[in-house]
């Protein structure tokens, strides 16, 4: 059996004593900073809305650098609306950033085609930035792309075939003189809606050049020797991608890399640091 050593109670008030001094004679440790709580800044915690207002809320402040950071934030954090880039393009265009004004109302126009203030807006900073309709519009069939999205014609593509189907068997079971020549009718329809989101599936990517006198590079990287310059605002194929560089093709046929801070694709939301 194992002893236990029993302390008797001098001993014990002794120890309690030296306990006690080492407490209060230790040094203590500072307190750590508590940072001031910003009632505009927005944790990445908090509800998408209430973020949305917050990044809102600097604009109106006019922090405009904050207000796009909270907005890149939430673009990346793939909580895209068109609402989101309309503030992103009145801030950035408070802050005299034309081409990535412009790249933000693309975008928006991406994600609600139909939206004629969008569209209005496009044409007031295309001229501001004295580019013609084909600087912003390289790809024809990305036209055809927002066609399809703003009328959803996969969707009516699809209603069109079943009716044709639904037409087919009506016209099996009954006799219905026209039932067949519907269905056929429909069926054809249907094939020639759903050629419209199939040849808008072939579009090349595209970026919008955001930054004033954007360098364009013979290699993708950072000491390569700048062959060219690209125009603030003026929308490229994306012909190649490697890493943080685009290789893109301007209105003149010049071709280049070019990096991911001096342009920003159309297709997709930025990545945070972009």
């Amino acid at each position: 059996m194992s002893a236990l050593r029993i302390v008797g109670p001098r001993a014990s008030r002794a120890l309690t004593v030296a306990l006690w001094a080492l407490v209060l004679l230790a040094p203590t440790p500072p307190l750590a900073a508590v940072p001031e709580a910003t009632p505009r800044e927005a944790p990445a915690a908090m509800p998408v809305e209430e973020r949305f207002r917050a990044a809102n809320e600097l604009a109106r402040s006019g922090d405009f650098p904050k207000a796009i950071g909270g907005y890149s934030a939430i673009a990346a954090a793939s909580d895209e609306t068109a609402s989101l880039y309309w503030n992103w393009a009145q801030a950035a265009a408070a802050r005299g950033a034309q081409g990535e004004a412009l790249w933000a109302l693309l975008r928006a126009r991406e994600l609600d085609p139909g939206d004629r203030a969008v569209s209005r807006e496009i044409d007031r900073l295309r001229e501001a930035l004295n580019l013609d309709r084909a600087e912003i519009a390289p790809e024809p069939l990305a036209a055809l792309a927002r066609i399809s999205r703003r009328f959803r014609l996969d969707l009516v593509a699809l209603a069109l075939l079943a009716l044709s189907l639904l037409a087919h068997a009506v016209a099996r079971l009954v006799s219905f003189g026209v039932g067949r020549p519907l269905a056929t009718a429909l069926a054809v329809l249907g094939v020639l809606v759903a050629m419209v989101p199939t040849a808008a599936s072939f579009a090349r990517p595209t970026a919008t050049v955001v930054l004033r006198g954007a360098a364009l590079y013979d290699a993708a990287s950072p000491t390569a020797e700048a062959v060219g310059s690209l125009r603030e605002g003026e929308v490229l194929p994306v012909l190649d991608a490697a890493g943080e560089w685009l290789r893109v093709e301007d209105a003149t046929g010049a071709r280049g890399w070019a990096h991911l801070e001096d342009v920003r694709r159309l297709d997709r939301a930025p990545r945070l640091g972009d």
